[in-house]
C-alpha cells in the first residue's frame, strides 16, 4: 500500500513520472527488459537477465519519434515495470520523468531519491515478478492515440499486486515517445 501511495502521489503531482507496477498479478509471461535511454521496440520479446547496460537496444533512434501506437505504449510500460523490478533508476526515471519532475516541483524529492524509497517498498518476490511482467493488450484502454490507460488488471506477472501495490497508469505520447503521466 505504501508503494501505491508513493507512486500515486508522484503520479498525481507529476504527470509522466509515475510508478505503477502492474495489476492484479496474473501468470507471468516473458518480455524484453530494456534500458531507460533506449526503450524496447518489441513488446513481448523473451526476458533477459543480463545487466541493463549489456542489453541490446531496439529503441527508435534518438532523433526519430517512436511509433504512436498501442503496441509502443505497451512496450514502454513493460520497460518501466521491468526497470522497477531490477531497481534500474535510470530507466524508471526516464519513462516516468515528466511526472516525476512535476512531483519534484510540488515538494517531492527528485525522481532518483523518490524511487529509491519506492524500491524499498516492493517485496523481493514482487521485484522478481516485475522483471518479466507483461501487459495484456486486450485489457488496456486507448483513449486517443496520444493517451493510453494501463489498468492494474492488464499486468500479467507471477506475483500478485493490488491497487495499493502497483495501481493503474496513464501513458501519454510526449516528446516523441510514451511516458507515464498519471497513476492511481
Amino acid at each position: 500500500m505504501a508503494v501505491s501511495a508513493c507512486v500515486a502521489l508522484m503520479a498525481c503531482a507529476c504527470g509522466p513520472e509515475k510508478t505503477n507496477e502492474g495489476a492484479d498479478a496474473k501468470p507471468s509471461q516473458s518480455s524484453a527488459s530494456t534500458r531507460a535511454e533506449e526503450p524496447s521496440a518489441t513488446p513481448s520479446a523473451s526476458a533477459r537477465t543480463e545487466e541493463p547496460s549489456s542489453k541490446p537496444s531496439s529503441t527508435p533512434a534518438r532523433n526519430q519519434p517512436a511509433p504512436r501506437t498501442k503496441e509502443r505504449a505497451i512496450q514502454r510500460y513493460e520497460q518501466y515495470l521491468h526497470a522497477l523490478g531490477r531497481e534500474d533508476i535510470a530507466t524508471v526515471c526516464e519513462v516516468a520523468g515528466p511526472g516525476a519532475k512535476k512531483a519534484q516541483d510540488k515538494g517531492f524529492g527528485p525522481c532518483t531519491s523518490t524511487y529509491v524509497a519506492v524500491f524499498q517498498m516492493i517485496s523481493p518476490v514482487q521485484k522478481k515478478a516485475l522483471q518479466t511482467a507483461t501487459v495484456d493488450p486486450r485489457r488496456i484502454s486507448v483513449r486517443t492515440p496520444d493517451k493510453i490507460e494501463m489498468p492494474l488488471e492488464a499486468v500479467r506477472s507471477s506475483a500478485t499486486f493490488s491497487e495499493s501495490d502497483l495501481g493503474s497508469y496513464t501513458l501519454e505520447y510526449l516528446k516523441n515517445d510514451y511516458y507515464i503521466t498519471d497513476g492511481s
